[in-house]
């Protein structure tokens, strides 16, 4: 049963790949606004859990329910509307398109959706004066530096306003000060926007930003005490 009031939730996740058992058995729910780390050593499954969660990836056995809709149910077409109009998604490495400038980066989100040229870039000048890069609109992702490719992606992951953005080690190849920045500025612009964060991070400090902490062990977990910024 869905947790009253939740965004997203699961029930009874498993996962295995061959003998290798990702998921065993795993709840997890989040909250309009709220800000969930997931942490655990590596090969614990918390990427697989992002994944499952998302879409991306479908378990062997449980469900993924968003809001009203099982996604678990859906066919990869529905499950790909899904996320390119109420999911976001923050990377490690930002993923961004090399042969497109950062402008037409965050506004391709808005184009895959129908939105008009003039109307996309509008909206994605915004985000980057919001993230503090807007200076590097006419400029491609290779020209800029890490932590400014990073803003350049937490402002594509929000610009078509998602309600659940899925952040995977997103300040990985950053170093403290840019992580800090960027996660200062990821978790107020959602937070402002009442998006979700599901945040996938082995780093403590990257996880003080949550609201509430869980950890994945051998595909399970367990539940910590809520992160203070």
């Amino acid at each position: 049963m869905t947790p009253e009031g939740s965004l997203l939730a699961a029930e009874a996740l498993h996962k295995a790949y061959g003998r290798t058992t990702a998921l065993d058995g795993v709840d997890f729910s989040i909250h309009p606004g709220e800000v969930v780390a997931v942490m655990g050593p590596s090969g614990s499954g918390k990427s697989t859990l992002l994944h499952c969660l998302a879409g991306i990836v479908l378990p062997d056995s449980g469900t993924v329910r968003y809001g009203e809709h099982d996604v678990t149910a859906m066919n990869d077409a529905q499950r790909s509307a899904l996320r390119r109009t109420d999911f976001g998604f923050v990377f490690q490495f930002g993923q961004l398109v090399p042969e497109l400038t950062c402008l037409e980066n965050v506004a391709l989100p808005l184009r895959l959706n129908g939105v008009k040229r003039k109307e996309a870039e509008r909206h994605a000048r915004e985000w980057l004066e919001r993230l503090e890069v807007e200076d590097s609109e006419g400029k491609r992702p290779g020209e800029v530096s890490g932590g400014q490719g990073q803003r350049v992606a937490v402002a594509r992951a929000l610009a078509a306003r998602p309600r659940v953005i899925f952040a995977d080690e997103p300040t990985g190849a950053l170093d403290s000060l840019n992580g800090e920045r960027v996660m200062t500025l990821l978790t107020d612009a959602a937070r402002d926007t009442n998006a979700a964060v599901v945040l996938v991070t082995h780093e403590a400090r990257v996880a003080a930003y949550s609201d509430r902490e869980i950890v994945v062990r051998d595909g399970r977990v367990k539940d910590m005490l809520a992160g203070l910024r």
